[in-house]
């Protein structure tokens, strides 16, 4: 049986991370995005990618380039994404974001910002230097398993 904390901390992430999601989905809409929050994170991918490939953004959505390339097509029919290939090696593809994509990440990164201020404000992580820490336990943990 959990232990009363684990099932605790449990439901805290699980529900943090949905409520998260669903919040997020829903200001996008607010804002005229037509975009499911899968697609709106491979755009996130593309942007944050050194090398935008195929490969290089499917591993860093730990997807298969195969999902990839569903997600993608998708997106390049939508306007979001423009494929170009490389002019010495044409198995290797560039995803490039069109302007239209970079107003959706506009939008996506000021929820982030209006988000973090939120939990900034009402946790005052500035005085509770514990918390932090803790705080980036999860996060290496995370990063580290996965």
């Amino acid at each position: 049986m959990k232990s009363e904390t684990k099932m605790i901390i449990n439901e805290l992430l699980v529900e943090v991370f949905n409520h998260i999601l669903s919040i997020q989905q829903e200001h996008l809409r607010q804002r005229g995005v037509r975009l499911s929050m899968n697609e709106v994170h491979v755009l996130e991918a593309v942007q944050k990618s050194s090398e935008p490939t195929m490969s290089k953004v499917a591993a860093r959505l730990r997807v298969t380039v195969g999902t990839l390339t569903t997600a993608v097509s998708r997106l390049v029919e939508k306007g979001y994404i423009e494929r170009t290939s490389n002019a010495e090696d044409k198995r290797k593809v560039y995803l490039n974001l069109t302007d239209k994509a970079l107003n959706v990440l506009k939008i996506h990164e000021e929820f982030h910002d209006d988000m973090i201020d939120a939990a900034i404000d009402d946790l005052n992580m500035e005085e509770n230097p514990m918390l932090v820490e803790s705080l980036k336990n999860l996060r290496d943990y995370f990063k580290n398993k996965y």
